[in-house]
Protein backbone atom coordinates (compact mmCIF):
# COMPACT_ATOMS: atom_id res chain seq x y z
CA UNK A 1 0.00 0.00 0.00
CA UNK A 2 1.18 3.47 -1.44
CA UNK A 3 0.44 6.51 1.05
CA UNK A 4 0.73 10.14 0.07
CA UNK A 5 0.15 13.73 0.54
CA UNK A 6 -0.82 16.19 -1.52
CA UNK A 7 -2.13 19.70 -2.29
CA UNK A 8 -4.99 20.58 -4.16
CA UNK A 9 -5.66 23.67 -7.29
CA UNK A 10 -7.11 25.16 -4.21
CA UNK A 11 -4.74 24.68 -1.59
CA UNK A 12 -6.11 22.02 0.14
CA UNK A 13 -3.73 19.24 1.55
CA UNK A 14 -4.86 15.66 1.08
CA UNK A 15 -3.31 12.42 2.52
CA UNK A 16 -4.51 8.97 1.65
CA UNK A 17 -3.72 5.84 -0.47
CA UNK A 18 -2.84 5.61 -4.41
CA UNK A 19 -4.59 2.97 -6.12
CA UNK A 20 -3.59 3.59 -10.04
CA UNK A 21 -3.91 6.96 -10.87
CA UNK A 22 -5.87 7.74 -7.70
CA UNK A 23 -5.56 8.76 -4.10
CA UNK A 24 -8.39 7.52 -1.89
CA UNK A 25 -8.64 10.33 1.10
CA UNK A 26 -8.19 8.89 4.44
CA UNK A 27 -8.56 11.05 7.08
CA UNK A 28 -5.26 10.67 8.55
CA UNK A 29 -1.77 8.50 8.20
CA UNK A 30 -2.73 5.07 8.20
CA UNK A 31 -6.44 5.70 8.93
CA UNK A 32 -8.61 3.08 7.72
CA UNK A 33 -11.37 6.20 7.40
CA UNK A 34 -12.02 7.41 4.26
CA UNK A 35 -12.76 11.19 3.68
CA UNK A 36 -14.05 11.58 0.04
CA UNK A 37 -14.12 10.94 -3.14
CA UNK A 38 -11.03 10.03 -5.00
CA UNK A 39 -8.83 12.22 -6.53
CA UNK A 40 -7.02 11.98 -9.81
CA UNK A 41 -2.95 12.30 -9.21
CA UNK A 42 -2.99 14.33 -12.56
CA UNK A 43 -5.02 17.43 -10.14
CA UNK A 44 -2.62 17.13 -7.46
CA UNK A 45 0.67 18.17 -6.56
CA UNK A 46 2.84 15.96 -4.50
CA UNK A 47 3.88 17.04 -1.32
CA UNK A 48 6.72 15.31 1.46
CA UNK A 49 4.59 12.01 2.45
CA UNK A 50 4.35 13.44 6.25
CA UNK A 51 5.09 15.97 8.25
CA UNK A 52 6.76 14.57 10.49
CA UNK A 53 7.02 15.49 14.92
CA UNK A 54 10.51 14.16 14.84
CA UNK A 55 12.96 14.17 11.83
CA UNK A 56 15.83 11.85 12.85
CA UNK A 57 18.71 10.95 10.78
CA UNK A 58 21.54 8.41 11.85
CA UNK A 59 25.19 8.27 11.08
CA UNK A 60 27.89 5.46 10.21
CA UNK A 61 25.01 2.61 9.97
CA UNK A 62 26.13 1.06 6.76
CA UNK A 63 29.55 -1.76 6.94
CA UNK A 64 31.50 -0.47 3.71
CA UNK A 65 31.06 3.05 4.34
CA UNK A 66 32.69 2.17 8.20
CA UNK A 67 35.46 -0.43 7.16
CA UNK A 68 36.57 2.66 4.52
CA UNK A 69 37.01 5.06 7.58
CA UNK A 70 38.05 2.74 10.06
CA UNK A 71 35.11 3.29 12.05
CA UNK A 72 34.06 0.71 14.65
CA UNK A 73 30.08 -0.78 14.32
CA UNK A 74 27.83 1.47 16.84
CA UNK A 75 25.83 -1.03 19.16
CA UNK A 76 22.93 1.97 19.42
CA UNK A 77 22.11 4.75 16.52
CA UNK A 78 24.61 7.44 16.33
CA UNK A 79 21.53 10.20 15.70
CA UNK A 80 21.08 13.66 15.00
CA UNK A 81 17.87 16.03 15.14
CA UNK A 82 17.01 18.26 11.29
CA UNK A 83 14.76 20.40 12.05
CA UNK A 84 11.15 19.73 10.14
CA UNK A 85 11.67 23.24 8.60
CA UNK A 86 13.75 21.52 6.41
CA UNK A 87 11.61 19.05 5.16
CA UNK A 88 10.49 19.02 1.23
CA UNK A 89 8.77 17.46 -0.84
CA UNK A 90 8.86 15.88 -4.77
CA UNK A 91 9.93 18.64 -7.95
CA UNK A 92 11.06 21.40 -5.39
CA UNK A 93 13.80 23.85 -6.12
CA UNK A 94 16.35 23.43 -3.54
CA UNK A 95 18.89 26.67 -2.43
CA UNK A 96 21.81 26.77 -1.25
CA UNK A 97 22.40 29.00 0.99
CA UNK A 98 26.03 31.53 0.40
CA UNK A 99 26.65 30.42 4.65
CA UNK A 100 25.99 26.15 3.53
CA UNK A 101 29.30 26.08 1.65
CA UNK A 102 30.31 22.93 1.03
CA UNK A 103 27.05 20.75 0.45
CA UNK A 104 26.38 16.63 -0.30
CA UNK A 105 23.34 14.58 -1.62
CA UNK A 106 23.00 11.96 0.60
CA UNK A 107 20.48 9.21 -0.53
CA UNK A 108 18.73 6.78 1.80
CA UNK A 109 15.77 4.86 3.20
CA UNK A 110 13.54 6.48 5.24
CA UNK A 111 11.02 4.73 8.33
CA UNK A 112 7.84 6.51 9.11
CA UNK A 113 6.36 5.54 12.06
CA UNK A 114 3.38 4.22 12.63
CA UNK A 115 2.22 3.84 16.17
CA UNK A 116 3.39 5.11 19.80
CA UNK A 117 6.34 3.82 21.47
CA UNK A 118 8.45 3.94 24.41
CA UNK A 119 11.24 1.24 25.53
CA UNK A 120 9.95 -1.08 22.98
CA UNK A 121 11.71 -4.63 21.91
CA UNK A 122 13.15 -5.16 18.16
CA UNK A 123 10.00 -7.39 17.68
CA UNK A 124 7.62 -4.30 19.20
CA UNK A 125 10.03 -2.15 16.68
CA UNK A 126 9.13 -3.83 13.51
CA UNK A 127 5.48 -3.73 14.19
CA UNK A 128 5.70 0.08 15.20
CA UNK A 129 6.89 0.77 11.13
CA UNK A 130 4.06 2.05 9.03
CA UNK A 131 6.38 1.79 6.17
CA UNK A 132 9.70 3.44 4.11
CA UNK A 133 9.84 6.32 1.49
CA UNK A 134 13.01 8.15 -0.23
CA UNK A 135 15.17 10.37 1.67
CA UNK A 136 18.10 12.61 0.39
CA UNK A 137 19.36 14.35 3.41
CA UNK A 138 21.60 17.18 2.37
CA UNK A 139 24.30 17.88 4.34
CA UNK A 140 27.12 21.18 4.22
CA UNK A 141 30.11 19.62 5.24
CA UNK A 142 31.67 23.00 5.49
CA UNK A 143 29.50 23.77 8.85
CA UNK A 144 29.70 20.61 9.92
CA UNK A 145 33.31 20.95 10.68
CA UNK A 146 33.70 24.70 10.78
CA UNK A 147 34.22 24.64 14.82
CA UNK A 148 36.78 21.72 16.43
CA UNK A 149 35.13 22.84 19.30
CA UNK A 150 31.48 21.15 18.56
CA UNK A 151 30.48 19.35 15.26
CA UNK A 152 27.26 21.41 13.77
CA UNK A 153 25.12 18.33 13.00
CA UNK A 154 21.96 19.81 13.25
CA UNK A 155 22.60 23.61 11.73
CA UNK A 156 25.06 21.70 8.64
CA UNK A 157 21.56 19.41 7.87
CA UNK A 158 18.74 22.08 8.85
CA UNK A 159 18.88 24.57 5.82
CA UNK A 160 15.01 24.95 4.20
CA UNK A 161 15.06 21.97 1.84
CA UNK A 162 17.65 19.96 2.68
CA UNK A 163 15.42 16.39 4.18
CA UNK A 164 13.82 15.47 1.19
CA UNK A 165 11.08 12.92 1.19
CA UNK A 166 9.18 11.10 -0.96
CA UNK A 167 7.34 10.70 -3.15
CA UNK A 168 5.12 7.75 -1.28
CA UNK A 169 5.29 6.02 1.80
CA UNK A 170 5.34 1.95 0.83
CA UNK A 171 4.10 -0.38 3.51
CA UNK A 172 4.44 -3.31 1.78
CA UNK A 173 7.95 -3.88 1.40
CA UNK A 174 11.00 -6.23 2.42
CA UNK A 175 13.97 -3.66 3.21
CA UNK A 176 16.60 -5.94 3.10
CA UNK A 177 16.10 -5.90 -0.54
CA UNK A 178 16.35 -2.88 -1.82
CA UNK A 179 19.24 -0.84 -3.34
CA UNK A 180 19.27 2.97 -2.95
CA UNK A 181 20.60 4.79 -5.63
CA UNK A 182 20.98 8.54 -6.49
CA UNK A 183 20.87 10.04 -10.16
CA UNK A 184 22.54 13.03 -10.70
CA UNK A 185 21.60 14.73 -14.06
CA UNK A 186 19.86 10.94 -14.60
CA UNK A 187 23.48 9.63 -14.54
CA UNK A 188 24.08 7.14 -11.51
CA UNK A 189 26.04 9.05 -8.65
CA UNK A 190 25.47 6.80 -5.56
CA UNK A 191 24.01 3.15 -5.47
CA UNK A 192 24.26 0.37 -2.55
CA UNK A 193 21.98 -2.06 -0.77
CA UNK A 194 19.89 -2.08 1.88
CA UNK A 195 21.13 -5.57 3.63
CA UNK A 196 24.51 -3.31 4.05
CA UNK A 197 23.45 -1.66 7.37
CA UNK A 198 24.91 -2.38 10.64
CA UNK A 199 21.72 -1.60 12.61
CA UNK A 200 18.35 -2.66 11.15
CA UNK A 201 15.17 -1.06 10.66
CA UNK A 202 12.90 -2.29 13.58
CA UNK A 203 16.27 -2.09 15.69
CA UNK A 204 16.80 1.39 14.77
CA UNK A 205 13.27 2.21 16.49
CA UNK A 206 13.88 -0.22 18.67
CA UNK A 207 17.02 1.52 20.28
CA UNK A 208 15.70 5.06 19.60
CA UNK A 209 12.58 4.41 21.50
CA UNK A 210 14.95 4.26 24.82
CA UNK A 211 15.55 7.30 24.33
CA UNK A 212 12.20 8.93 23.21
CA UNK A 213 8.97 8.49 22.62
CA UNK A 214 7.99 7.68 19.29
CA UNK A 215 4.95 9.10 17.95
CA UNK A 216 2.85 8.43 14.67
CA UNK A 217 4.60 10.07 11.91
CA UNK A 218 7.80 10.44 12.67
CA UNK A 219 10.51 9.88 9.72
CA UNK A 220 13.96 8.40 10.54
CA UNK A 221 16.59 8.51 7.98
CA UNK A 222 18.41 5.09 7.88
CA UNK A 223 21.64 6.74 7.08
CA UNK A 224 23.79 6.58 4.19
CA UNK A 225 26.50 4.42 2.58
CA UNK A 226 29.43 5.14 -0.14
CA UNK A 227 29.15 7.54 -3.15
CA UNK A 228 28.25 10.95 -1.54
CA UNK A 229 28.81 14.03 -3.09
CA UNK A 230 29.10 17.62 -3.91
CA UNK A 231 26.13 19.66 -5.42
CA UNK A 232 25.71 22.65 -7.17
CA UNK A 233 23.24 25.06 -8.67
CA UNK A 234 21.47 23.23 -11.67
CA UNK A 235 21.79 19.79 -10.93
CA UNK A 236 18.65 18.06 -10.50
CA UNK A 237 19.25 14.99 -7.80
CA UNK A 238 17.16 12.50 -7.47
CA UNK A 239 16.55 9.28 -5.44
CA UNK A 240 15.43 5.85 -6.44
CA UNK A 241 14.43 3.15 -4.48
CA UNK A 242 12.47 0.47 -6.78
CA UNK A 243 9.24 -0.48 -5.21
CA UNK A 244 9.21 3.08 -3.63
CA UNK A 245 9.98 5.43 -6.50
CA UNK A 246 11.81 8.31 -7.08
CA UNK A 247 11.74 11.84 -5.33
CA UNK A 248 13.74 14.46 -7.21
CA UNK A 249 14.70 18.07 -6.03
CA UNK A 250 16.92 20.59 -8.27
CA UNK A 251 19.65 23.04 -6.92
CA UNK A 252 19.84 26.42 -7.15
CA UNK A 253 21.85 29.34 -6.26
CA UNK A 254 20.49 31.68 -3.65
CA UNK A 255 18.85 35.15 -5.28
CA UNK A 256 20.79 37.95 -5.07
Amino acid sequence: MKWARGEQGDGTEVTGVIDGDMLYPRASLGSDVATGEAISLAELELLAPVVPGKFIGLWNNFKASAEKGGLSHPEHPLYFLKAVTSLCGPGVEVVLPASAGRVVFEGELGIVIGKTCKNITPEQGEDAILGFTCINDFTSLDVLSADPSFPQWTRAKSFDGFGVAGPVIETDIDWSQLTITVLVNERERQSYPASDMILPPAQIVSCLSQDMTLNPGDLIACGTSLGARPVKPGMAVDVVIEGIGRVGVTIVAPQP
